[in-house]
């Protein structure tokens, strides 16, 4: 058997070279993660909050909530 045929165990920068793959792909998975939040939850949100005030009259609710008794304070 020639000790060509297996290759050399790499022993030197091991740890550093797994250090930065593991560093790189960190940091790809959190900037995919941070965008599918932006993009999936945040932006709907948002848009929903300003469809609901857009036409929202904040007198109007509160006459209707007086007039079924939720405030005690106001006649």
């Amino acid at each position: 058997m020639s000790s060509g045929a297996l290759p050399k165990p790499q022993m030197r920068g091991l740890l550093a070279k797994h250090l930065w793959f593991h560093t790189v792909g960190t940091f790809v998975v959190a900037l995919g993660v941070a965008a599918a939040y932006k993009f999936g939850v945040a932006e709907p949100r948002k848009k929903a909050y300003a469809d609901f005030y857009r036409n929202y009259d904040s007198m109007k609710d509160f006459e209707e909530m007086r007039k079924v008794g939720v405030f005690q304070s106001a006649k």
